[in-house]
Formats: C-alpha cells, structure tokens, sequence
C-alpha cells in the first residue's frame, strides 16, 4: 500500500514538473518569436544612434582605435573596426549587447598586436598630426574624428576632416613618422 501511494505521489509531481516545462517552454517560444521579429527601418534608426552612443562612451576607445558597426533589420548588430588594447572589444560588445532591440552581436573586431615599436609610432603620429597648425584643433574634441591605427609598423588613418588639404596634411605628417613602413590614408572628407 505504501509503494503504491509513494508511485502516485511520484507519478504527479512528474507529471506536474512536465506541465510546469511545458508552460515555460511555450512562454519562451512566444517571447523569442516576439524577440526575433525584424525591426523597422525606424528601430533599425533607433539601434544604429545607441550602439554609436555606446562605442564612443567606452572608458578605452580613443584616438587608436577604430570601431565600426553595421545593424541589420534581424536585430543583428556586427561590430567591426581594429582595437589597440584587449579589453576594448569584450567592452564593446558587452556594452552593445545590452541595448534594447539588439538580438545579437557578431563581434569581428581584430586586437591589434602588442609592440613597443607601434606604441612609439602611435605616440610619434599622434604628436606630428595634432601638433600641425592645420589639425591641431581635432584633438580637442571627446574622440578625434582621426583614427591612428599601427600594426607591424604600418600606419592606417581612419575617419572625417573638414576640407581635403586636412586630408594630404594627415597623411604626409603620418609619413614622416621614424619607423613608418606605409601610410594608408583612408581619411573622408565631409563634404566630398
């Protein structure tokens, strides 16, 4: 009689336990079929303008990193772009994967390798380019709209200046750095 009521009681609280994941299991079908829905071009908008604000708000993105995204309409956020210190591409993908809208985070930054060598051409670039009377007055601003990217002695130059002659001035001030293998001026300008 024991062994019976002992069954019983096991087979309900299995049973119960079934239904308890059943229930859940649907609750969390609806929720990700709720989640993966495809956003519109206005939360596309909306997701773009908060992984923007969230890059330029991490404590390590500077002037020698270069950090770009692109948001697809799944909610798929793919981070790309070049980080001169480790920890800059964990931050960043943890920082983007916590906005709203976000369903997931394809994380292609590439970390650049550590050097002595390219932390003095950094430094040696950085002083040429914002210590020139043309481009003195971008280094003023919270991340300079020029990006300084070495790797293995070569100099990339990323982002946006006001006129082109900013543009040739970056450049040749880059390749009269010591040490300079090339430079690849991938400056844009506003206008053009």
């Amino acid at each position: 009689m024991k062994t019976a009521v002992v069954m019983a009681v096991l087979f309900l609280s299995i049973t119960v336990y079934i239904d308890d994941c059943t229930a859940q299991n649907s609750t969390n079908n609806s929720t990700q079929s709720i989640r993966s829905a495809a956003l519109s071009p206005k939360g596309v908008d909306r997701v773009m303008k908060e992984v923007r604000h969230e890059l330029v708000m991490l404590p390590y993105y500077g002037v020698f990193d270069n950090l770009l995204y692109r948001v697809s309409p799944d909610g798929t956020v793919t981070l790309f772009g070049e980080a001169s210190r480790p920890t800059l591409k964990s931050d960043a993908e943890s920082a983007v994967r916590e906005i709203e809208g976000v369903e997931r985070v394809d994380n292609q930054i590439r970390v650049l390798p550590v050097s002595p060598n390219d932390d003095r051409i950094r430094r040696a670039t950085y002083r040429k380019i914002f210590g020139h009377d043309v481009l003195w007055q971008y280094q003023f601003r919270a991340v300079p709209p020029i990006h300084i990217v070495v790797e293995n002695g070569h100099v990339t130059l990323e982002g946006t200046v006001a006129r082109s002659m900013e543009k040739q001035v970056a450049g040749m001030q880059a390749n009269s750095v010591s040490g300079v293998f090339s430079v690849v001026n991938n400056l844009r300008v506003e206008n053009d």
